[in-house]
């Protein structure tokens, strides 16, 4: 993952405060607006530990390397008059924070391979692709004894793979959320990536799951959702 910087801001009408102590501060919020969607300063402050002056600080850093943006929102009748709240979310750009997986160099080989070996030939590079992540999930996922286990491990795998996975319980399903994608680009260039994916995850998961795909991010959605429950 890129690092935030760690240089001043130019001079505005907000009060300054950056150091090199303060890069870390700011690289959680980036964490948690890319995992959690659009915050107040006053929810980013209390996740961190912070104040929601502080958190606001490192906002405004943020918003001058043009890695977040803000939207007003008035406040409800019942809170009482003020200011409206302030919420925050990333921009396009701050995509470059995070891990793209050589995704130009994965463009341009998928592009090559369909040129040279025409549209069957890359589904055929895609069904390997699938039977090498069957084999590597399947290892990981062996000790489970349970569902939750399964899923759990595998956003682990996820995780380490750049996908910023998490698995989380929904009632009686599990969901397993994926709140980045690093091989967008090559996603967007071969569609056949995502289908796999789901069959994959479907097949490592276990005959007693079902797998569904409820947030897309290649649909226009913030992140990946897979819905998996069990099947009776």
């Amino acid at each position: 993952m890129s690092k935030i910087s760690n240089k001043p801001i130019g001079k505005t009408d907000r009060p300054q405060k950056s150091s090199k102590a303060s890069a870390p501060t700011r690289q959680a919020i980036v964490d948690l607006l890319k995992r959690q969607g659009e915050q107040s300063a006053s929810a980013l402050g209390k996740a961190l530990g912070v104040t929601p002056m502080a958190a606001r600080l490192h906002l405004y850093d943020l918003q001058a390397e043009g890695l977040v943006e803000e939207r007003s929102e008035a406040k409800a009748q019942s809170r009482g008059r003020g200011r409206p709240v302030k919420y925050w979310s990333l921009t396009a750009a701050a995509a470059r924070v995070f891990p793209d997986a050589h995704q130009g160099l994965a463009v341009e080989m998928i592009r090559s391979v369909e040129e040279l070996f025409g549209a069957a030939g890359l589904a055929r590079l895609v069904k390997k692709h699938g039977t090498r992540q069957r084999a590597a999930y399947g290892e990981k996922l062996k000790p489970a004894k349970t569902l939750g286990d399964r899923v759990r491990r595998l956003a682990g795998a996820r995780s380490d793979e750049g996908y910023m996975a998490e698995a989380k319980r929904d009632g009686r399903d599990w969901l397993l959320i994926e709140n980045h994608c690093p091989i967008c680009s090559a996603a967007k260039a071969c569609t056949g990536l995502c289908a796999n994916e789901l069959k994959v995850f479907s097949d490592v998961l276990g005959k007693d799951a079902k797998v569904t795909r409820e947030e897309h991010i290649l649909a226009g959605a913030r992140r990946c959702v897979y819905r998996v429950a069990g099947k009776k």
